[in-house]
């Protein structure tokens, strides 16, 4: 791997500093930030307070009452140093498999309010997508969409709204771009596309990604009463790796049955996760990734 550029450093305000790794969105920028920021955490000083990795960058808080700025900055070039490119790194975090109701009724319906606001009035979201994808129609759209593996880059932007990158080769990847003017509705917990990032609705409200289905899944519980949301009311975390799992009505209704009786469970297992690796054979790291939950 080539060695990575050096990274830009801004001051936000008294309490922030903003460090950014790249100009535009890779999977090698986003580890990059995955490597620094679990080697600040590993490694981190009194007085930082918050550390928060994104798609090419990452953000620190930091009580300036306690640490002295410049100290800070100091230790943050040290780590950017000691990381490098991050080929020697190695994540340890974990494969999840989202089920998802591809071409629900609950999208549908939306998507038809607002073709308005859309590139192809005459088509939805999806037969759009397949075809400037150059896909033969929804089902290959499908099995391209839910047969690699995603990675979540950052989450954020709405409280537990996962932002994910496929983890195919980049002259693979699907892109599609945002409505041409957003919705002002769009359902609770549905999976969309815009430009080269899958993401997952949390919550339901404005949007202008591309709707593909809609998932059974909670990923937002400010309540924490559900199980997946014991310790912490958002359930994706930056470097998890998603599987989407196409399930049709019957198994959804079963699942949405699951969650209102309080016995759903997101699968998840633990893996590590190189990007070296990845990089020299990614279909076989994807064939391997995507096993992990299958062999239950």
């Amino acid at each position: 791997m080539s060695g990575a550029a050096e990274a830009r450093y801004s001051w936000g305000g008294d309490e922030h500093i903003f460090v950014e790794l790249a100009e535009s969105m890779s999977l090698r920028a986003n580890f990059r930030a995955m490597a620094i920021t679990t080697s600040l955490r590993a490694d981190r000083p009194d007085g930082v307070l918050e550390i928060c990795p994104a798609n090419a960058s990452y953000q620190v808080r930091y009580d300036p009452d306690v640490i002295e700025p410049e100290k800070l900055l100091g230790h943050l070039r040290d780590i950017e140093r000691k990381v490098g490119d991050a080929s020697d790194f190695s994540l340890a975090t974990r494969v999840v498999e989202i089920p998802v109701l591809y071409r629900d009724p609950w999208t549908t319906e939306t998507l038809m309010r607002f073709r308005d606001r859309h590139q192809d009035p005459d088509a939805t979201d999806i037969e759009y997508a397949a075809r400037i994808n150059g896909l033969a129609d929804a089902d290959e759209f499908i099995r391209v969409h839910s047969g690699s593996p995603w990675f979540t880059s950052m989450v954020g932007f709405v409280a537990g709204l996962p932002f994910m990158y496929q983890m195919v080769p980049q002259e693979r990847q699907l892109v599609v771009p945002k409505y041409l003017r957003p919705r002002t509705d769009t359902p609770k917990q549905t999976v969309g596309h815009g430009g080269c990032f899958g993401c997952i609705y949390s919550v339901r409200g404005a949007g202008g990604y591309q709707m593909f289905g809609i998932t059974p899944a909670p990923i937002y519980d400010p309540s924490q009463s559900a199980p997946d949301f014991a310790d912490f009311m958002v359930f994706f975390r930056p470097g998890d790796i998603v599987r989407f799992a196409p399930v049709d009505r019957d198994r959804y209704d079963d699942l949405v049955a699951e969650v209102e009786a309080g016995t759903f469970r997101i699968r998840s297992r633990p893996v590590d996760f190189a990007l070296k690796p990845f990089l020299d054979d990614p279909d076989g790291v994807n064939t391997r990734l995507l096993e992990v939950l299958r062999a239950d």
